[in-house]
């Protein structure tokens, strides 16, 4: 199979949700990262996503809608919280957890009882839903555990012959994923992502909790991680120490710039995209500079985490 990187044109869009109708796979742009998208109620479909990323069975898929009318088909018992955010969040980077309808694909949720919702804010996310004329379930379009792709070329890269089309939008405007909340009692942040805790309680006029509730997209497993190792530093000066004592061909991601050392900018918009800028230059390790400017962005952290040898 050929993989063309195509223009967002309508055209092309038009081709790409032929393709998803006709149980291909197709790769889309967002906001957040480049995603890998199959119909909602095509089960055979889904299940090529988990087969082609390696995806865990049991790690459920966000479900992208293009109108706030599906959610009412897709979800039920619905609180009035979620059309509190929705209101001010949707489209954009916010994926809401509630309770599913049964007819949902178990496939889709990891057989879960709930069912993870967001409404894309890029027009041509928006417009590839509306062709394909149902929900896109869509993680990101990279294989499981490496970095997320937040441009089409790092797509390329995980599918070259594996999926028809990628649509070509450019860099991802926030290169992290989506702030995940779960519409329960109490409303809970299972992932944060570019809307902050402090912006979801101004909405909901409520404390949201933290939790690491493996119920949401992405809470389950190891992620991010690019082949070289990742060691976070708290101290200039153990980075430092450790970098001098070490044989290894390393880059440092910092906040600041460190005299004297190789480094690139830490950052949301380009963690993701200095992974993979990293092993395509052969770095053996990645060295992260956490000071106080890294360690107050919770999203940035989470990332830097998850994708770190240290855990």
């Amino acid at each position: 199979m050929k993989t063309e990187i195509l223009a967002p044109t309508p055209d092309n869009i038009k081709k790409a949700a032929k393709a998803l109708k006709n149980n291909e796979l197709v790769s889309f742009a967002t906001e957040t990262v480049y995603g890998l998208a199959a119909p909602l109620f095509q089960e055979e479909s889904v299940r090529k996503i988990f087969t082609l990323k390696n995806r865990p069975s049991d790690n459920p898929l966000i479900v992208h809608i293009n109108d706030i009318k599906w959610v009412e088909e897709l979800a039920q018992n619905i609180p009035k919280e979620f059309y509190l955010l929705s209101e001010v969040f949707f489209p954009g980077p916010l994926t809401i957890i509630l309770e599913k309808r049964p007819h949902i694909p178990e496939v889709a949720t990891g057989a879960k009882p709930t069912i993870a919702i967001r409404m894309p804010g890029l027009q041509a996310a928006l417009d590839l839903i509306a062709a394909a004329e149902e929900p896109l379930v869509a993680p990101s379009a990279n294989i499981s555990g490496r970095p997320s792709p937040t441009l089409a070329e790092h797509v390329f890269e995980d599918f070259n012959g594996k999926i028809p089309f990628i649509l070509d939008c450019g860099p991802c405007q926030h290169g992290i994923e989506s702030t995940v909340i779960y519409l329960s009692d109490s409303p809970i942040l299972l992932r944060p992502g570019a809307i902050s805790k402090e912006s979801l309680e101004i909405v909901l006029k409520r404390e949201v909790k933290s939790s690491h509730l493996a119920i949401a997209p992405g809470m389950k497993y190891r992620h991010y991680a690019p082949s070289a190792k990742v060691k976070v530093f708290f101290s200039l000066s153990e980075l430092l120490e450790y970098a001098d004592k070490s044989s290894k061909k390393q880059i440092v991601l910092s906040t600041q710039k460190i005299p004297s050392i190789l480094s690139w900018p830490l950052n949301r918009q380009t963690l993701f995209a200095n992974f993979r800028k990293a092993d395509s230059l052969y770095f053996e390790e990645i060295l992260i500079f956490c000071d106080e400017m890294a360690k107050e962005d919770l999203a940035l952290m989470n990332r830097v985490n998850k994708a770190s040898s240290n855990i």
